[in-house]
């Protein structure tokens, strides 16, 4: 494998596989590397399928990528591992399958908070997807008639998980996401409030 092919799948795997590609440079060619070019190709299929708005088929993609990853023996590829789970949770949220990526962002929630200290932006990341998902998720259960006993407990986790996230971004001065989860906050204790004839009338919020 030459520095060209290297810097190649680098290029083409972008943020996302960064750290993987790093550990093909390091440990030389071979069976390894091989699936790291089928990963890169799944990744920018997914990328591309993405931008079209293809929810369904990033998703399919990012499994395969997933699938195609080398045994996740090393810190870098088990990062990778979680970013490309993330990305297809998040494509399966926009893609209004939303018990699944429900399911998925709360298990990678649970699984980065112990790693907060190394990986606290991408728990952010997926903090702030399930908190979309459960804020969608309420949002149809009282469209379907659910009683408040059973809505209630996802729309609290939903405003405690925006409030710290924009304490989180306070903290760090990124004035704008602030800002941003700010406006969720606001926008979830609204949907707790709101009339069912009210809800009824307006338009389902684009995910």
């Amino acid at each position: 494998m030459t520095r060209n092919d290297t810097m190649r799948r680098l290029m083409i795997a972008g943020w996302l596989l960064l750290p993987a590609g790093a550990w093909a440079y390091h440990e030389g060619p071979g069976q390894d590397g091989v699936q790291l070019d089928l990963v890169d190709a799944e990744l920018s299929a997914a990328r591309e399928a993405a931008e079209a708005k293809d929810w369904a088929l990033a998703v399919e993609h990012y499994d395969a990528a997933l699938k195609s990853l080398p045994g996740l023996d090393t810190p870098a590829l088990e990062h990778s591992a979680r970013r490309i789970r993330l990305s297809a949770a998040k494509a399966k949220l926009a893609s209004s399958d939303l018990i699944a990526a429900r399911s998925e962002l709360s298990g990678l929630v649970d699984e980065l908070s112990p790693l907060e200290a190394s990986e606290g932006a991408m728990l952010d990341e997926a903090r702030e997807g399930l908190a979309n998902a459960q804020y969608y998720y309420t949002w149809l259960m009282r469209l379907e008639g659910y009683s408040r006993e059973e809505w209630e407990p996802e729309a609290e986790v939903a405003r405690q998980s925006y409030r710290l996230l924009a304490e989180r971004a306070e903290a760090r001065g990124d004035a704008q996401a602030a800002r941003t989860h700010m406006e969720d906050l606001e926008s979830s204790i609204k949907l707790a409030r709101l009339d069912l004839e009210e809800l009824q009338g307006l338009p389902l919020p684009n995910q």
